[in-house]
């Protein structure tokens, strides 16, 4: 029986032997669970990978959200715009702005009170270390009953933003609308009136303000070209007057309206 048993066990052993496709089968049965789990294990890691990048950049936006805004910007004065109190007036205020930073930089105003308030600029572009002084207009409404104001704080506000820009560019106000996300707030400033009836530091440096703001303007225009208003040169070389050309198209409308009422 013992020796029935072994030449059995060699029978099958021989068997096994011809057919070589066994062990193909499990040998590619191995090889492609092994290759699933390096699949599985090498996509997980690449979704891990993605979730923490994505993690780590919603960190590091909330972060920057919760730093202070970079200035780019100086501003005198810092937090008020002081007018004087003159009602049923229209005054002036004068702020300087001085870009502090090293790249060239669009400003650019904005007020809760358009339809009193008016800026001169009201936006522009300052080279590095240029600075330049505002005038800001305001129209003072009359107290009701002409009674006297004690509280001369003002509601209305006014908001300086500010823009990194390249050199050369021209200042457009769209500017703040296509790059919303680069724009700083760089101060929101509340309007304070000052009693003319009394000298204080504040009125007498708003006087120098304005009295540099004037100038400043004044030879802004001196550079500027003066308008042609004489005769124009038309064609090649040909100088033809204003009023003779104007006449000329007079007499040539009257000519067609002859025409027109035979």
């Amino acid at each position: 029986m013992a020796i029935a048993d072994r030449q059995q066990r060699s029978s099958d052993r021989k068997m096994f032997g011809l057919c070589p496709f066994w062990h193909t089968s499990a040998t590619t049965n191995n090889s492609s669970s092994s290759s699933s789990t390096q699949n599985l294990n090498h996509n997980g890691n690449r979704h891990t990978a993605t979730v923490t990048a994505k993690r780590d950049k919603t960190v590091s936006s909330i972060a920057r959200s919760l730093l202070p805004p970079r200035r780019r910007l100086r501003l005198d004065p810092s937090n008020y715009l002081y007018f004087p109190y003159e009602p049923g007036t229209q005054v002036k205020s004068a702020i300087r702005l001085k870009n502090t930073s090293k790249s060239h930089v669009a400003f650019k105003f904005q007020t809760t009170a358009p339809k009193s308030c008016f800026m001169r600029p009201p936006g522009g572009i300052l080279a590095p270390g240029e600075s330049i002084i505002a005038t800001v207009f305001k129209f003072v409404e009359r107290p009701e009953n002409d009674e006297v104001q004690v509280d001369l704080k003002s509601k209305v506000k006014f908001k300086i933003m500010s823009l990194k820009v390249a050199a050369g560019l021209d200042y457009l106000p769209e500017l703040f609308d296509e790059q919303r996300d680069q724009v700083t707030i760089e101060r929101i400033l509340r309007v304070v009136f000052l009693n003319v009836q009394r000298p204080s530091p504040a009125l007498e440096k708003l006087k120098r303000q304005l009295a540099e703001a004037e100038a400043e303007a004044a030879l802004e225009a001196r550079k500027k070209p003066p308008p042609d208003t004489g005769s124009r040169v038309v064609g090649e070389g040909l100088v033809i007057d204003e009023w003779k050309e104007r006449r000329e198209k007079y007499l040539a409308r009257q000519q067609v309206e002859a025409v027109d009422s035979k």
